[in-house]
């Protein structure tokens, strides 16, 4: 409300001027009335002082609503990144996704901040301008509208037509440009490594040239639109003031009348200028809302039941229940899985590549929904549970752990954001790191890069460990957990998990089989299914799949499996 008031304030008295300036000639110069004159000069002094305080606090209130809505749209865009599903990210750059959250909420800020309320200012002026100017002379006014209109009209649907196509174009641009320079950040070794730098760069080049390609075709437009409106305005103001002279010769029209009409005419004309340069904040602006809306109107894969429960504490059974499950519109990765899992059984899948080892991890964890079928904890289908009371039961380590930049405390307890020092120090010397983090400077406040690249691999995942056994989950999931390691690296991850796994439910995705042989139960996982399933001593007796990899394996392994027996 208080903003509609200053905005009728602007309004109005951005209309007096040629008001008080007839005045100020007809009832003062023509009638050499020096006290009409100087009255009518005050006035016009106090207008200017009414509206230039109107016209800031309105834009501040303004900036602040702009501000505001910036701040929201940045909070539930990345609150709704959140929610979505890993396929989604898997087709979505994650530049494009950060173009959503910079440049797009930026030009619909932009639209906020100069376009919505200047639209509403300079179309409330032309409106009660054309009216002022049909009550001062309608013949004149009739003629401006007539000289105006048709040829504004044609220009506006041109450039409407132009600039539409031009700034979803500029929209889609920056978020490559943004694309291909996260990509490069991302992969700076590689490509140092691989002398890559020259080549990236101009391929870097010809993604920017396109995106200056975009605003160079919009920019040509405005152009051509800028010039020729102002063009048809000052043709305009050139007729009505020979036209006006007529009339005035005549003694049909006053000076002062005249001398206000014209400055009208400039009033009309400069919101219609005005209305141009907001055309392409509208067009940029509504280009961004629509990318914006694209990405807040996709629902996640994995959607939360309205209807859902918390899940209670649980003991840590595991069922698939006649499971399938594809990706998108890929073949079948498991075809009708049936199993049970133990409370405090360790149990490892072990197979080739892409058997879907790593896909039932992520059912388990609620990351994918099966396309038929159930996945059960303890008798609760994950669908009818909410998120959050699964995944604080869950631990979950991948096979490349996510280190965010912060310090060694703020990674081992990015789970329990609420763990004291103390018990941060706990995990950490659960997981053999003690003399490690001793030996730095800071200790556990020791910074760690992003990504944790000031930190060996073996480190990485050792912390990421630590994180495990601070959350204190009943259900453990290791996705190929030590697959990336050095065979040291791996001797001592393998050392930590016996201590971790005691006690709770734990899914090991075992690429070596060193981490397969101490599960209770291994599942051979292959063709869509579990082709054999038992113990290492069980499978090995069978003669069958698990013995053929243990065999490949072993002639590979002979140095890390003495090590392991020590």
């Amino acid at each position: 409300l208080w903003g509609l008031v200053l905005l009728a304030i602007e309004t109005v008295t951005a209309l007096l001027g040629p008001v008080l300036t007839q005045q100020g000639i007809d009832n003062g110069v023509m009638q050499s009335n020096r006290d009409a004159l100087y009255f009518a000069v005050f006035l016009f002094a106090l207008v200017i002082i009414i509206n230039a305080l109107t016209s800031f606090w309105r834009q501040r209130w303004n900036g602040r609503l702009g501000e505001d809505i910036m701040y929201d749209v940045r909070v539930e865009l990345f609150s709704h990144y959140q929610r979505m599903g890993l396929d989604w990210y898997t087709s979505e750059k994650s530049g494009v996704l950060l173009s959503r959250m910079t440049s797009d909420v930026e030009a619909l800020t932009l639209l906020v901040n100069e376009g919505f309320v200047n639209l509403v200012i300079q179309g409330l002026t032309v409106s009660v301008v054309t009216v002022v100017l049909f009550s001062y002379n309608p013949v004149l006014a009739l003629l401006l509208l007539g000289l105006v209109l048709p040829p504004l009209v044609v220009m506006t649907l041109w450039f409407r037509s132009v600039s539409e196509r031009g700034y979803a174009s500029v929209r889609d641009k920056i978020a490559s440009v943004l694309a291909d320079l996260s990509e490069n950040l991302s992969g700076v070794r590689v490509i140092a490594a691989l002398n890559r730098r020259r080549q990236n760069a101009e391929l870097h080049r010809n993604v920017v040239g396109k995106y200056l390609d975009a605003n160079l075709y919009t920019a040509r437009a405005g152009a051509i639109y800028g010039p020729a409106t102002e063009g048809i305005g000052i043709a305009a103001q050139a007729i009505v003031l020979l036209v006006g002279g007529w009339m005035v010769l005549d003694g049909s029209l006053q000076v002062g009348e005249l001398a206000a009409f014209v400055l009208f005419v400039n009033t009309f004309f400069a919101p219609i200028q005005q209305m141009v340069q907001l055309y392409n904040t509208y067009q940029q602006g509504q280009s961004g809302l629509h990318k914006i809306s694209q990405i807040l109107s996709t629902q996640p894969s994995v959607p939360e039941n309205p209807d859902a429960l918390p899940l209670p504490a649980i003991e840590g059974r595991i069922r698939f229940d006649s499971v399938h499950f594809q990706y998108n519109e890929g073949p079948e990765i498991l075809t009708n899985l049936n199993l049970e899992i133990q409370p405090g059984e360790t149990f490892a899948f072990v197979g080739p590549t892409g058997a879907g080892k790593s896909t039932i991890a992520k059912l388990i964890s609620r990351l994918y929904d099966p396309i038929l079928g159930k996945v059960l904890i303890d008798e609760h289908d994950l669908k009818a549970v909410t998120l959050d009371s699964l995944r604080t039961q869950l631990g979950v380590v991948p096979q490349e752990p996510f280190l965010f930049h912060g310090t060694i405390r703020d990674n081992v307890a990015f789970a329990r954001p609420d763990a004291t020092d103390e018990e941060v120090l706990v995990a950490i010397k659960h997981v053999g790191l003690e003399e490690t983090v001793s030996g730095l400077a800071e200790g556990i406040h020791t910074l760690v890069h992003e990504r944790g690249v000031s930190l060996s691999a073996g480190e990485r995942q050792l912390i990421a460990l630590a994180r495990a056994f601070l959350s204190r989950p009943r259900v453990l999931v290791l996705d190929e957990a030590t697959s990336s390691l050095d065979l040291h690296s791996e001797a001592k991850v393998e050392r930590v998990l016996d201590g971790l796994l005691e006690g709770r439910t734990a899914i090991l995705i075992a690429h070596r089989l060193a981490t397969a042989m101490k599960a209770d139960r291994i599942a051979v996982v292959d063709a869509g299914g579990i082709i054999e399933l038992g113990s290492h001593q069980e499978l090995m007796d069978l003669g069958g799949r698990y013995s053929e990899m243990f065999a490949t394996w072993s002639s590979h392994s002979d140095d890390s499996l003495d090590q392991l027996s020590d």
